[in-house]
């Protein structure tokens, strides 16, 4: 069975709009601040970077909160499955852009009353417009692989991936960024100002 994603535009306002352009870039921010700890550990494992990097995230963007933080992780995991990888050379360095869409949970998007809520730097955003059946029914009942965010020429939307078999990176060809990826030039490493919990002292991929 194939993952299957509804999407709904967001009506905002001036005032939504800008909170979410605030929530984006920070996102961005911290994905790209834990890119160093992928490269210097060899390590894009989601599980391995939340316990090499979560307590240092945390500290150093507090206004993001907890399950950012973890929903930050799993977006640099899930970038880096999809970079190609030499086995004896440095991995890219990949940088966020601004625009990169945000990704949520269960517990940083919910639908009460019909109507959605969504976390940001300042507070939750109660949109004040019903939300579609299909998306009620589905939010209620289908397991969800992702909750996205995405801008497209000022628009904002949230997508909801039901998750299937198929892996939700499939649909990416091989070796092919998103638009919101940029692969930077490899210079020589320098050290993250993430301070590790527990550097590894073996690999630890995928």
């Amino acid at each position: 069975m194939k993952n299957r994603i509804l999407s709904v535009p967001l009506q905002v306002t001036e005032d939504e709009y800008a909170r979410l352009i605030a929530l984006q870039h920070a996102f961005a921010e911290l994905c790209n601040a834990l890119v160093p700890v992928v490269r210097e550990n060899r390590c894009w494992n989601r599980v391995g970077l939340h316990h090499l990097a979560y307590h240092a995230l945390r500290a150093r963007f507090p206004r993001l909160g907890s399950q950012m933080v973890c929903n930050a992780i799993y977006s640099v995991s899930r970038a880096y499955r999809i970079v190609p990888k030499a086995a004896e050379a440095p991995l890219p360095c990949l940088k966020f852009l601004p625009g990169a869409p945000v990704f949520f949970d269960r517990h940083t998007v919910s639908i009460r009353d019909n109507q959605l809520s969504m976390y940001t730097l300042d507070g939750r955003i109660r949109f004040g417009f019903a939300m579609p059946d299909e998306i009620l029914r589905v939010f209620a009942s289908e397991r969800l692989g992702e909750i996205v965010l995405h801008r497209q020429h000022d628009r904002f939307s949230l997508s909801f991936c039901m998750q299937g078999k198929t892996d939700p990176m499939a649909t990416t060809p091989a070796g092919e960024l998103p638009e919101y990826l940029v692969l930077l030039p490899v210079a020589p490493e320098a050290s993250s100002d993430v301070v590790l919990e527990q550097p590894l002292t073996e690999p630890l991929e995928a």
